[in-house]
């Protein structure tokens, strides 16, 4: 008898069922971010699942499906599971997740730790209940890691797993606690948190792009290719200056007491 993971919505999940991609959706959700910009967020992720373009591109890999699961994250010790492992290979699937994902509300929590999200995603590779032949984390931010390991000591451990991670670094400035912001948040993840094979980011410059950053970016990792795609900037691997990978902990040792209280 085949050993059934029932979810609670879309297609269940088979013990070793065989899929295109196993995608991990890690979301941010620190304190740096209003009430609005987790809203729009939430809504965004809902829309860009249950677009057609995202549907059209899963129907055409090898399997016609695709397994996600996805996350808020926010310190080291905050995972908090919105989707569990679900498989997606109609409209009707990708609606009832974008629903799933409307159902609730996102609250925010202390301190951004990408190297925590990072680590929580592969786990949740490496103990899902199916075959994947590829498996990606997708991982949104709107600030550099400041708590847990080092982002690139996760980023490595997860690259040398196979799996690949892509970014969504959001390039705003709307949220409380601008003072832990880098202007360069795109050349960080660049730099410091993509990697693997075919890893991209797509950067986020204002909100009113963020349903349709995620939906381009979705397609891509499904395997679909677009013309008139935003700008995509693939790892890079050429030699020039050094990049701080610590910025974000060292901002924190330097401002961090200001919100002692508050504990971004």
């Amino acid at each position: 008898m085949v050993a059934v993971f029932v979810t609670l919505f879309g297609a269940p999940v088979r013990a070793q069922e065989r899929v295109d991609v196993a995608l991990v959706l890690a979301v941010d959700v620190s304190r740096s971010m209003s009430y609005e910009e987790l809203r729009i967020q939430r809504e965004g992720y809902a829309a860009a699942i249950s677009s057609p373009q995202v549907v059209r591109a899963i129907g055409q890999g090898a399997y016609r499906r695709i397994a996600i699961t996805l996350f808020e994250w926010a310190a080291n010790v905050h995972a908090n599971e919105i989707i569990g492992w679900t498989i997606i290979e109609s409209q009707a699937d990708a609606d009832a997740v974008a629903a799933e994902l409307l159902a609730t509300r996102s609250f925010g929590e202390r301190r951004t730790s990408i190297s925590g999200a990072i680590h929580h995603a592969t786990g949740l590779l490496e103990t899902a209940p199916l075959l994947a032949d590829r498996r990606v984390i997708d991982i949104s931010g709107d600030g550099p890691n400041n708590q847990g390991v080092p982002v690139t000591e996760a980023r490595d451990e997860a690259v040398a797993k196979g799996i690949t991670i892509n970014g969504l670094p959001m390039m705003t400035r709307d949220g409380f606690a601008q003072q832990f912001h880098i202007d360069d948040l795109d050349r960080y993840y660049t730099k410091c948190v993509i990697g693997g094979p075919g890893a991209f980011m797509v950067p986020v410059n204002d909100w009113d792009q963020f349903a349709e950053a995620v939906r381009r970016k979705l397609v891509m990792e499904i395997g679909e290719v677009e013309e008139a795609a935003p700008r995509v900037v693939p790892a890079q691997f050429i030699l020039e200056e050094p990049y701080d990978c610590l910025i974000g902990e060292k901002i924190w040792q330097q401002r961090g007491w200001q919100f002692d209280d508050f504990d971004r």
